[in-house]
């Protein structure tokens, strides 16, 4: 099926050509047309699907044919993301996507001045992407009206639960009509999603795409089984291939991101001074919440630029940030819960490209690494043959192979 197959309008079709998208992707053929006759939409996704053009498309093309009753631009429609960076991707697909249409948007969120997003609220907008505890303080303040929204979009629905939004979410939807267009998006769903979908949606259609691992047939997983204390000569070592180019290294806290990046960077300097420089080493930098959103968003543009090659983050990371050519991701923690696996080797293997994914397991994360592989119904290799092979367990070895080598998964 072709673009031009699900009735969106020209300046649609004009900006999704220029975009580069050719074929519209399998929940967006599920997607749009529901959403095009107005019904609510319970969908079972993540990023890296394609799920953001499929609300945006129906919800731009609806704006632009209906106009408003209103002579300034009220609200007409709502998207809540759990996180700054996810808040932020989707305004500049709507902005992308809707370049040729007179719609014109705003994104709120935290860690920044609201003057900005205060003024734009005032001068009108047509749409508000927004992340849940902002948007309640501009609509405390009343600087924020919300009722004429006609469409209301949950993207990441468990996430937002996990991060502890879901009164702040109720909150806003009481702040707006009963009678409007209302879309559910999760990876899981858990029994509080399915709770909290049969209250804010009516008759609604069910779509089911990949959700637990839409990415994982494009990525080659490994397996380092690891002491504690020999994970950072064994990434330092790691990172000393020239094929890891552009990495991102997941630790379970903002403290041991502070501290790699520390390690990662001193051993670069010193590698440096004993090369006399005539050999570049890489770079690290850390994310996490406790950043403020400037230094954030500064970060993440020098990674995309190749300005620095090791980014170090917790899991605010794992969803929502779409950074292109991420060719390794490394799981120096080992996620604890089955689901944050899937979402952090997503940020590999994306747009058809392969990716490799290693995880550094140790006796702890033993449990968690059967649960993995239970979920995604694949035995990853643990792998032989790097510097620090006395901490291997030969019996559960699968695969001798060189670091970063690639060797395809088996299947159960």
């Amino acid at each position: 099926m072709k673009f031009d197959e699900l009735n969106l309008i020209k300046p649609l079709l004009k900006a999704v050509s220029e975009e580069g998208y050719t074929e519209p992707t399998p929940i967006q053929v599920k997607a749009i047309p529901h959403l095009l006759d107005g019904s609510d939409l319970m969908g079972c996704a993540q990023t890296g699907t394609g799920k953001t053009a499929a609300f945006a498309l129906p919800i731009i093309q609806k704006l632009t044919n209906e106009k408003p009753k209103a002579v300034r631009r009220p609200v007409r429609a709502l998207i809540l993301a759990p996180t700054r960076e996810l808040a932020t991707q989707i305004y500049h697909s709507f902005e992308s996507l809707g370049k040729y249409t007179p719609v014109r948007g705003v994104v709120v969120y935290g860690g920044v001045g609201q003057r900005p997003q205060a003024d734009a609220l005032n001068e009108g907008v047509d749409f508000v992407v927004a992340t849940p505890g902002r948007l309640l303080d501009l609509m405390n303040q009343g600087l924020a009206r919300l009722d004429t929204v006609e469409v209301l979009v949950l993207d990441e629905a468990d996430r937002m639960l996990d991060m502890g939004f879901i009164i702040d979410i109720r909150r806003i939807i009481r702040a707006i009509p009963s009678k409007r267009q209302t879309l559910l998006f999760s990876a899981t769903l858990p029994k509080e999603i399915v709770r909290l979908a049969g209250n804010i949606l009516r008759s609604p259609v069910s779509i089911e795409v990949s959700p637990e691992m839409p990415t994982v047939e494009l990525t080659d997983q490994q397996i380092y089984m690891v002491e504690q204390a020999d994970k950072t000569d064994l990434l330092i070592h790691l990172l000393e291939d020239p094929d890891f180019f552009r990495v991102l290294v997941f630790c379970e806290t903002k403290f041991s991101a502070d501290i790699l990046e520390y390690k990662l960077n001193e051993a670069a300097k010193l590698k440096t001074s004993r090369h006399s420089g005539n050999r570049k080493h890489k770079r690290a930098e850390a994310i996490h919440s406790d950043k403020s959103q400037k230094d954030r968003e500064r970060v993440l543009e020098r990674f995309k630029k190749g300005e620095i090659q090791v980014l170090v983050a917790t899991d605010i990371a794992a969803r929502g940030i779409d950074i292109i050519d991420v060719d390794h991701v490394i799981n120096y923690d080992f996620p604890t819960e089955p689901q944050d696996y899937i979402h952090r080797i997503g940020r590999t293997g994306r747009a058809g490209a392969t990716g490799i994914a290693i995880s550094f397991v140790t006796w702890r994360d033993r449990m968690m690494l059967k649960k993995v592989e239970e979920l995604i119904k694949l035995k990853i290799d643990i792998i032989k043959g790097h510097p620090f092979e006395s901490t291997l367990t030969p019996s559960t070895t699968t695969a001798k192979k060189s670091p970063g080598s690639g060797r395809r998964r088996r299947r159960r």
